[in-house]
């Protein structure tokens, strides 16, 4: 948020909030017989299962178009929560597309930004409403925070619209910006569907109490406009000894003080997680990776718990498996379903773990085992609360009910050890990287396996699959802050 910088802009700024509260005192008062929970409902009716083509369209267009600098996404997100509201669509599924959609925007707008630059910004930028200074203003700030810019931009209109096309032109590398793309459009596509979604429930009631709305939207307004000013006024050095100085003085405002000096290392440490560096970038992709795991195993759960029959996805992999099945391909299936078992992979933990405990890397060692029972006791209780049937006719034994599939979520255990034995063993990028997808093509194919035999959907091999990479992402991230704090403990001995 930029304020005005002179009064002619204060005036303007004013204006246009007065003009607000009037225009809503106009509205109330001519429209006050509307049942708008009726309207509501009507339009829901009205625009049905194309509410999702029309959110994933505006939510795609606002970065990969720079149709954000026109229209603002957010409008059409809360439209669409509110028809899920209404029960005409599924705010989980709505989720799921916008942030799906958003994501894609934002690659479609770095590409381009990496592909053509940023004068071809500049030359045609008029033609959507942008201006050199607007752009420069996006530009500086990205200058001067980075990769957080992709993340908390994604809240800022005219950053959003442009973060990723600047990334794309400035030379950032896709691989650092996708996990604060992930993470953006994740936070940004739940709270907006969600917000219309409660907001639907009950729109009268929200209306009814609209006064209070304005009020406390009034307070937050004033709360951000002072919150930017005391940030302008502490960048100055001598603003800071003043306040300090002043603190110093009061016995209550000088305790504030020393605390807030003992947690400024810790707090720099989690804003710079947020910038660039391989760490920040780290803690960011770890981050990542735990938003879309938890969403796809916890959006799986929530539908199959209503509806337990398949997906349209899983009978379109039940036809394909019908059309592949053959006897030594089933031998084989067997063969590799083994290794998701627990047996096999209590067995490649533990080899693991005698490996870890001589090399003294502790911190490995207690995220594999935390994460191997976390991954066994989650898959055991998701499977109690969702209670969902296995498909008849398996080939192979298997008790118990199907979502998520314990072989995957099991299965992604070789993943991670694959991922620590390239980075422990220092065997260089290609050959690590080559390790990595060893261990992803063994998850993927005890995954798989469970669908070829006919023990599981393929909807609950995904939920297992996003459950160990959801666990595992947690767990990575909480090490990195241990990692950090011990290094810091070392620094200071």
């Amino acid at each position: 948020m930029e304020l005005p910088s002179d009064r002619r802009g204060w005036v303007k700024l004013i204006a246009v909030l007065v003009a607000i509260f009037a225009a809503y005192s106009l509205i109330k008062r001519a429209l006050p017989d509307v049942d708008a929970q009726k309207v509501l409902e009507d339009a829901a009716g009205t625009l049905g299962n194309w509410t999702y083509a029309i959110v994933g369209l505006f939510a795609f267009l606002e970065t990969g178009a720079f149709v954000g600098l026109i229209a603002p996404g957010e409008t059409v997100v809360v439209l669409a929560g509110a028809v899920a509201g209404q029960g005409d669509t599924s705010v989980v599924l709505t989720i799921g597309i916008v942030w799906a959609s958003a994501f894609l925007g934002d690659t479609a707008s770095y590409w381009l930004g990496a592909k053509l630059g940023r004068d071809f910004v500049l030359r045609h930028g008029s033609k959507v409403r942008l201006s050199r200074e607007r752009f420069a203003q996006v530009e500086s700030y990205f200058g001067k925070h980075g990769g957080k810019t992709i993340l908390i931009g994604r809240f800022i209109g005219l950053v959003r619209a442009l973060a990723p096309f600047i990334a794309g032109s400035s030379g950032m590398a896709y691989r650092a910006m996708a996990p604060y793309s992930i993470l953006g459009t994740g936070i940004w596509a739940t709270t907006f569907s969600l917000l219309g979604f409660y907001a639907s429930k009950n729109i009268d009631a929200v209306l009814s109490n609209s006064e209070h709305a304005l009020l406390a939207f009034a307070l937050f307004v004033a709360v951000v406009v002072g919150t930017i000013l005391l940030v302008r006024f502490l960048r100055e050095p001598e603003n800071r000894a003043r306040v300090a100085r002043g603190m110093e003085s009061r016995p209550v405002l000088r305790t504030l003080l020393a605390f807030g000096r003992r947690i400024s290392p810790q707090a720099r440490f989690v804003a710079g997680r947020l910038t660039p560096g391989d760490l920040g970038l780290e803690l960011t992709t770890a981050l990542a990776a735990l938003a879309v795991g938890s969403y796809v195993c916890i959006a799986y759960g929530i539908v199959l718990s209503d509806a337990p029959r398949p997906t349209a996805t899983d009978r379109a992999a039940a036809d394909v498996v019908d059309q592949l099945r053959a006897g030594w391909l089933t031998s084989v299936a067997k063969v590799v379903t083994f290794f998701g078992s627990a047996a096999a992979v209590l067995s490649a933990s533990a080899i693991t773990a005698a490996w870890l405990i001589y090399r003294r890397h502790w911190i490995e060692l207690t995220v594999l085992m935390v994460g191997v029972v976390a991954i066994f006791l989650g898959t055991d209780v998701i499977k109690e609360v969702v209670d969902r049937p296995r498909p008849s006719g398996g080939l192979v034994d298997a008790p118990g009910n199907a979502y998520p599939s314990g072989h995957a979520s099991h299965s992604v255990i070789y993943a991670w050890i694959a991922l620590i034995v390239s980075v422990r063993s220092r065997v260089g990028v290609s050959r690590g990287a080559a390790i990595v997808s060893v261990g992803i093509a063994v998850a993927a194919s005890i995954g798989l396996s469970r669908v070829y035999l006919g023990v599981h959907y393929l909807s609950d091999v995904s939920g297992g699959w996003a459950l160990g990479a959801a666990i595992f992402a947690l767990l990575s991230a909480v090490a990195v802050f241990v990692g950090y704090f011990r290094q810091d403990d070392a620094d200071v001995a």
